[in-house]
């Protein structure tokens, strides 16, 4: 390594310190506004979807994951249960952008799969916008396929609204 070169130490560990959770809602609010414009409905979904996950998941079949670069978090992801038996939801993937280009997002999303795969679930769903392209590839590589779209006003915007469903009883891709 060249001189003065410093290699980014980037781990993925379950969430759980003090300031994991508040950190989720603040970045995704943040960080949704100067990429997109995004309002605080979008942040109070977020915290919506963080409280709920807080004060109701159960450690068998739910957990949380954060990222972290040189100490300092960078990246996040929820796995929650559906209404539905034998289904999970994947939840706020977010990579920071200073934290792009190191495949957290695709380490994320790995370790909540085969975490969902341990618990039993079947099939993963999530929601997500048409806009979000990177988290989109992350989803593809692993087998989501685009279940229904529709156009969708939120967060000060018109969007296209997209579900995606993974059945987690197929093989894992190859890499």
């Amino acid at each position: 390594m060249p001189k003065g070169t410093h290699q980014r130490q980037a781990v993925v560990r379950r969430a759980g310190r003090p300031g994991d959770l508040g950190w989720v809602v603040m970045a995704h609010g943040e960080l949704y506004d100067q990429q997109f414009g995004w309002n605080t409905d979008f942040e109070a979904l977020v915290a919506r979807a963080v409280a709920d996950y807080a004060t109701r998941h159960s450690p068998a079949t739910e957990a949380a994951w954060i990222a972290e670069v040189d100490g300092e978090r960078a990246g996040c992801v929820f796995l929650v249960a559906d209404d539905r038996p034998g289904v999970a939801k994947l939840r706020v993937l977010l990579v920071t952008p200073a934290a792009r280009g190191l495949g957290l997002g695709t380490r994320l999303v790995e370790g909540s799969l085969a975490f969902a795969r341990e618990a039993g679930y079947r099939r993963v769903t999530l929601w997500t916008t048409d806009d979000l392209v990177s988290a989109r590839r992350i989803y593809e590589h692993f087998g989501f396929v685009l279940a229904d779209e529709e156009p969708h006003h939120g967060f000060g915007h018109d969007l296209v609204g997209q579900t995606w469903t993974l059945d987690l009883q197929g093989s894992p891709p190859e890499e």
